[in-house]
């Protein structure tokens, strides 16, 4: 009688360690994982995305330019980050660079100073963005005081939230 009992514990203890062994909450038959991280454009993409997922994720990168990206350069949009080679890195970067695209798909048309229509990426589009806000509240224009004010800029509501900023309304009670 003793003996089946520790058969049975033993039994459970080795099912136990089984069920550790196997990969909880993965499918067997799923693809190798990417655990690589691919630097485009001082950018770390997971090499786990797709071409044209990924390149999204580079500040300034619409999902536009990146489908143009992807059909100027000739590679599919399904290709894996961590299947780039250098060469591949290079051209994507050169491209970003130039960007060689419709103007109607570049972020800075006709710029106020200059007036050259471009396409920032990254820490230069947060540059120019800074800028222009700066502009608006030196000119002191609607838009200019409401970003001093840290107030909504684009019409929406402030009665009843906008982020809980200023004075607190409260409901008055009726007099009686």
């Amino acid at each position: 009688m003793a003996d089946k009992k520790k058969e049975k514990i033993l039994d459970k203890k080795q099912d136990k360690e089984k069920a550790q062994e196997k990969p909880q909450g993965k499918n067997p038959m799923q693809e190798e994982e990417y655990e690589v991280l691919v630097r485009i454009m001082d950018k770390d993409i997971l090499g786990s995305k797709n071409l044209y997922t990924g390149l999204t994720k580079i500040r300034g990168v619409s999902w536009a330019i990146s489908n143009a990206l992807c059909l100027k350069l000739g590679f599919p949009r399904n290709k894996k980050i961590s299947e780039l080679t250098k060469p591949e890195i290079l051209k994507i970067e050169s491209f970003m660079e130039n960007m060689p695209i419709a103007d109607f798909l570049k972020n800075r048309r006709s710029d106020i100073e200059t007036g050259e229509t471009k396409h920032y990426l990254s820490s230069d589009l947060d540059i120019k963005k800074e800028f222009d806000i700066k502009r608006l509240k030196e000119i002191k224009s609607y838009k200019g005081i409401r970003h001093a004010a840290k107030l909504p800029v684009r019409g929406q509501r402030t009665r009843s939230h906008f982020r809980t900023r200023g004075i607190a309304m409260g409901v008055k009670r009726k007099k009686s």
